[in-house]
């Protein structure tokens, strides 16, 4: 991917451009010393002037909207004013002594209700569209000479000297600030889609933060100082703008492409709606135009090309196939995983299987669609307005989710999973077919980073993961959330897309757990059935893009690709475990004699409730007492009994007791609980059910004798001095219900 220039052979502005903006028809609005406003179009053909002003402006922003009556352009003046003109090009209100000095940056929010303006004065005011002052948030000696809003506008980003700071906008929290960069911060952006920061500044170098201040990424002294950063709309790219230099780079901060032009330094840079075109203000007057063009994509054996003629080359290296489809509008979007290809044009959404790529699924879309996010069977629809449209791969619409605020991260076949922007925390679970809030919500202590679900067809067999801001990772089941941490120090995670297969960088090391749902059969086979493997060559910050059968496709900081693998047994016995082969699974395992393996087989056996084949497995990795424990409940008289020793030895303490009770297998239930040495519990069910209170007494008594202990239980006193122990009736009841049980 790299960006092709373009601007004007003739200068239509006769002084420094100062700034560029985008409105919601995707023309262009440039400003510049020589008191006019322009339009282009996204071609970068001029249309003529706009608007005359009467003052310098340094920055301008428009609100987008969907209904061109609410937009509102805002400049900045160098007179200290602030200047609102509507969508018909005309001046209709201006702020006199908004800043004492030049106003040199002025933002809305993502909603539009408010604009953020800094000055010389080193003052950060907040002001509401009809011009009226809210707020001022700031009140610093020094210029500030950026702003920018969070993702949830309820902070407010700023540069001043060598310093960032975040501010929350209501009163009463204190703002975070952080050295930045060795001279004068310049420019700043944060993205409304990833919470990511990025800044640039006089030390000639352009930064990557997250929304906390920790550095993510630093890029070499560059020539000259670094002017303007831009956050692409859907936050995977980003822009950064020096003297006669742009430059596209990943989210992570490695550049895509690097682009020479004649336009002076870059005061300002801007996307279009589609995040398809980075426009420049030129510091000589020019307006510099940059088209993303030459996308590549990779997914197992398939590659995808686009070149700047709309042109998609689909290339199968296994099966050595090749094909073209030509678009006649403009591709804003092209997304490859789960053997489909999503290409979307500002229209319409065509949806290609990589087996049939000759007739598309052809969906129609009243807004451009920013992102998208597949999963094995729905993919996610995100539009200009954030907007969320849930589709089957056949372009038939499932639902639409409403909730404000919302973020997209995964889809299953069943949930879709969102994080709450204003809360994240919190995730918010969704249903795939109606696409209402399930009543299962996941919160963590901090603020979560990335979520992922695995793309296991079984419902009862879904699970969440996600990595907090301290970098651990952390496992749940998504119907009954059940929160586990599983590693730390994490760098990046992935679902395998064919099967439940986990796969993170962590602390140098490629971790891979074969059956992650061992955690919730038995933590100790959850350990060892995984692969642990050196990966520190692949440098810092890596992150995993794919995992595909026994391949993990890392994407290193300097943004080359590596490829590390795993173990492909575990993939094959997916496979024998799916066509319920337990045979050929155990064949599998004493072929490899690796004891991962086993530990997989034995977890997985144990859940499809194979005791045969857990019995071999756990004897294979010497878990003497589990073979025992699994011998015992193969002798258990009947189905619910072993149901029910299957959920103990999983630590389902309530689910074994609800198994026993819903058989009326009350004496099972009862002594399980004198067992576990939960006495109040086994009195009560005793009670509950009248049946075996002396039992219970019996056994309690004979644990006291044995502890030498004597009963400090008040319950158990009272109940002793009016209940009889008689071992033999006790034991002829035990009989007579060990009998019934046997007898079904």
């Amino acid at each position: 991917m790299r960006l092709k220039l373009k601007r004007e052979e003739r200068k239509i502005h006769e002084d420094i451009c100062s700034a560029v903006c985008w409105n919601s028809e995707n023309e262009l609005y440039s400003v510049s010393d020589d008191m006019t406003v322009q339009i282009w179009d996204i071609t970068g053909e001029n249309k003529g002037k706009a608007i005359e002003i009467d003052v310098p402006v340094i920055d301008f922003d428009w609100i987008i909207s969907n209904k061109r009556a609410g937009e509102l352009l805002a400049m900045a003046c160098s007179d200290g004013s602030i200047l609102f003109a509507s969508h018909n090009k005309k001046i209709e209100g201006r702020v006199e002594k908004a800043h004492k000095g030049a106003v040199i940056s002025v933002k809305w929010n993502y909603e539009g209700a408010a604009l953020a303006s800094t000055g010389e004065d080193g003052h950060v005011k907040i002001w509401a569209r009809n011009g009226d002052l809210r707020s001022q948030l700031v009140n610093s000696s020094k210029p500030i000479y950026c702003v920018a809003w969070s993702p949830d506008n309820n902070n407010i980003l700023y540069a001043s000297e060598s310093k960032l700071t975040v501010i929350p906008t209501q009163p009463g929290k204190k703002p975070t600030s952080w050295k930045s960069h060795d001279g004068i911060v310049l420019c700043c952006d944060w993205s409304q889609s990833t919470n990511l920061i990025v800044s640039g500044g006089e030390d000639r170098k352009y930064r990557v933060w997250d929304s906390y201040g920790r550095q993510l990424f630093t890029s070499g002294a560059y020539d000259y100082v670094i002017t303007s950063v831009k956050w692409s709309p859907n936050g995977e790219f980003f822009a950064v703008g020096s003297f006669e230099m742009i430059r596209l780079c990943d989210k992570s901060g490695w550049s895509y492409s690097f682009n020479k032009h004649e336009g002076g330094s870059l005061m300002k840079l801007s996307w279009d709606r589609y995040g398809n075109v980075v426009a420049g203000a030129g510091g000589n007057g020019y307006v510099v135009f940059g088209n993303i063009i030459d996308r590549h994509l990779t997914w197992g054996n398939i590659e995808v090309d686009l070149d700047e003629n709309n042109k998609i080359t689909v290339n199968d290296y296994v099966n050595e196939v090749s094909e073209e489809l030509d678009f006649s509008e403009k591709v804003i979007n092209l997304n490859l995983r789960h053997n489909h290809l999503i290409v979307s044009t500002a229209p319409q959404v065509y949806i290609y299987n990589l087996g049939h790529l000759s007739s598309p699924y052809i969906i129609d879309v009243k807004e451009p669609i920013n992102s998208v996010v597949q999963g094995a069977k729905y993919v996610v629809l995100i539009d200009a307005s954030q907007n969320i449209h849930v589709y089957d791969y056949e372009g038939k619409h499932i639902s639409s989710p409403k909730f404000q605020g919302m973020k997209v991260e995964s889809i299953s076949s069943d949930v879709i999973a969102l994080l709450d922007k204003n809360n994240p925390k919190l995730i918010r679970l969704f249903d795939v077919m109606s696409g209402k809030p399930l009543n299962s919500n996941i919160e963590n202590s901090n603020e979560i980073v990335s979520l992922q679900l695995n793309q296991t067809e079984m419902v009862n067999e879904r699970k969440l993961c996600f990595v907090d801001s301290n970098r651990d990772m952390f496992l749940t089941m998504v119907h009954k959330p059940d929160v586990i941490k599983i590693a730390t120090m994490v760098d990046s995670f992935q679902w395998n897309d064919n099967n439940d297969m986990l796969s993170c960088l962590s602390d140098g090391k490629l971790i891979t757990w074969f059956y992650p749902n061992a955690i919730y059969v038995d933590k100790d086979l959850m350990d060892q059935a995984r692969s642990v493997k050196a990966a520190s060559d692949v440098g810092k910050l890596p992150q995993i893009v794919n995992f595909t059968g026994s391949m993990v496709s890392v994407r290193q900081l300097d943004g080359t690709l590596a490829c590390l693998s795993v173990p492909p047994f575990a993939k094959i016995m997916y496979e024998h475990i799916d066509s319920a082969d337990f045979d050929k699974s155990i064949k599998l395992c004493r072929f490899v004699n690796d004891k991962p393996l086993w530990a997989c087989l034995a977890a997985m056996s144990l859940y499809c409730r194979e005791l045969d084949t857990a019995e071999i497995a756990l004897a294979s990795i010497d878990e003497v007492d589990k073979v025992q424990f699994v011998n015992y409940i193969k002798e258990l008289p009947s189905e619910a009994s072993r149901n029910s020793a299957l959920a103990l030895y999983c630590k389902k303490i309530n689910e074994a007791e609800q198994i026993l009770i819903q058989a009326k297998l009350y004496y099972r239930a009862i002594k399980m609980n004198i067992k576990l040495f939960r006495w109040d519990r086994a009195l009560d069910l005793a009670i509950k059910y009248k049946t075996h209170v002396d039992t219970v007494l019996a056994f309690r008594q004979k644990y006291l004798e044995d502890c030498k202990k004597e009963e400090d239980n008040e319950r158990f006193k009272e109940y002793m001095g009016e209940v009889q122990i008689d071992w033999e009736t006790i034991r002829a009841k035990i009989e007579s219900d060990k009998a019934k049980e046997e007898s079904g």
